[in-house]
């Protein structure tokens, strides 16, 4: 039965995540992988975007929803982490690991069938969706979408809290959306401590190799999103999944860069402070940030 108790319970149980197993255990053990494959699992909020009701929006309200450049975007990035994730998912064997994987890539693909759910309740004109080729590399691919997850995810945190305080769109809407925020939390927890305990398992002789190729990634990664910091193109669309980045002014408040960067990290710290502190937290865009935030001259 679905009723507000049973809503607030799951939500609760999304947040809020202990591990069952005594103790510490080492980066890259079996006791660390079951950790964060258990939090992924057991995290699972089993909400169906087909039974959401819709909130009547004002005309103001529906303006503004409508008129965000992000929702063509944003159903192909969807579309496009769950075939990278479930094409990796088949490289794996490990029981647990491949039950967490495939539970990620059916939560990516909700998140498709929301923001077309969400689209289709207010008017929103989707662009045909284009053919979305299988990955050649399936960890690359993997890999690829958990760090841009990494990056994306900080800056939503910030903008989707500045959303709710600014009453950009209203508190109904803002609601509805709140577990798929958190849901993204999850899985940058996920992938962060799957990315440590992956080094660690593999042989020493491939460890170099990954490093090389994290590398040209998160060098890839920043470089498309300095770009796309920096606005967007002349036909007024998204240029990537990266909207967050463009500007706060995107949901109705126009904050200094360090305001902004302040209130990411903020939201980052609380989202994921109830979760199993034996699992490690994704660390390098708040170390980013936090440069960043010295280096800007408001900051000082």
């Amino acid at each position: 039965m679905v009723d507000a108790v049973n809503i607030d319970r799951a939500d609760f149980a999304m947040r809020n995540w202990q591990g069952t197993e005594p103790g510490s255990f080492l980066v890259g053990s079996d006791a660390h992988k079951r950790l964060f494959c258990r939090m992924l699992l057991e995290t699972h909020n089993p909400y169906k975007p087909a039974l959401i009701a819709w909130p009547e929006l004002s005309q103001e309200a529906l303006e503004r929803l409508t008129s965000l450049p992000i929702w063509d975007i944003a159903v192909q990035k969807e579309a496009c982490a769950t075939l990278r994730v479930q094409s990796f998912v088949q490289h794996v064997t490990d029981p647990l690991l491949r039950q967490a994987l495939q539970l990620d890539a059916s939560e990516e693909a909700r998140h498709k069938e929301m923001l077309t759910k969400l689209a289709g309740a207010y008017g929103i004109a989707l662009s045909p969706e284009p053919v979305y080729p299988a990955p050649t590399d399936p960890e690359w691919a993997w890999l690829a979408t958990g760090y841009a997850e990494c990056i994306d995810v900080f800056f939503a945190f910030g903008l989707f809290e500045l959303a709710r305080r600014s009453g950009f769109f209203p508190p109904e809407l803002i609601d509805t959306f709140e577990p798929v925020i958190q849901e993204e939390c999850r899985h940058i927890l996920f992938f962060a401590n799957w990315v440590a305990w992956y080094k660690r398992d593999m042989p020493w002789w491939r460890r170099p190799g990954f490093l090389f190729k994290t590398s040209r990634l998160w060098l890839y990664l920043i470089r498309e999103r300095i770009a796309i910091a920096k606005g967007m193109r002349g036909s007024g669309k998204a240029r990537d999944t990266n909207f967050t980045m463009t500007a706060s002014a995107s949901v109705g408040v126009k904050l200094q860069p360090h305001e902004l960067i302040d209130l990411c990290l903020a939201e980052n710290e609380r989202r994921m402070a109830g979760y199993d502190p034996r699992l490690l937290r994704p660390t390098t865009v708040p170390r980013l940030a936090r440069l960043v935030r010295r280096l800007l001259p408001a900051a000082r």
